[in-house]
């Protein structure tokens, strides 16, 4: 640590003792200003509600301080500055391992999902096709025509009582 620093450090406990110190001083004015004429709760509660305004005020105080507040973002500095450190030695960890990143799978993930969204809408619509020629077959006469376009030999023949028909008879 730098002489700088200890120097820094040192004026911010100086002034964080300075605040504290003025804090406990207003509690006690606090407590000892009740009347002497004044009931035994009373005072209770004088001394609780000076208190509890002694203390709102000098953390208030305390934390607008420009000690506290610098304290703080150096802190917040430091954490982030970790994160990073961090997040890239895990990275370069995970490279010399030839392990995946996180960003890897987050991409495979994103391609599983854009696959799936494909076949629910393939299987959307050949449920939609498979309605309608249910539909359609329910209507008669459309069967024959459902097996002539599934098998063209069949449709060349003639139906089974044409040819019974046609069997005997001779021409």
């Amino acid at each position: 640590m730098s002489e700088n620093e200890f120097q820094k450090t040192a004026e911010q406990a100086a002034a964080f003792q300075k605040i504290w110190g003025e804090s406990l001083s207003k509690m006690i004015q606090t407590a000892f200003s009740a009347g002497p004429n004044s009931p035994p709760p009373e005072v209770v509660r004088e001394m609780r509600s000076g208190i509890f305004q002694a203390l709102a005020k000098s953390w208030d105080e305390f934390m607008r301080s420009p000690q506290f507040l610098e304290g703080m973002k150096q802190w917040m500095d430091q954490a982030v500055a970790f994160r990073k450190l961090s997040n890239d030695f895990m990275a370069k960890v995970r490279n010399e391992m030839q392990m995946p990143s996180r960003d890897d799978i987050d991409s495979v993930m994103l391609a599983v999902r854009h696959m799936e969204k494909r076949l629910l809408d393939r299987i959307d619509h050949l449920a939609e096709r498979l309605g309608a020629l249910n539909g359609h077959l329910a209507k008669p006469g459309a069967r024959r025509a459902a097996k002539a376009a599934a098998n063209p030999r069949r449709a060349a023949r003639p139906p089974r009582a044409a040819r019974r028909r046609t069997k005997g008879a001779t021409p």
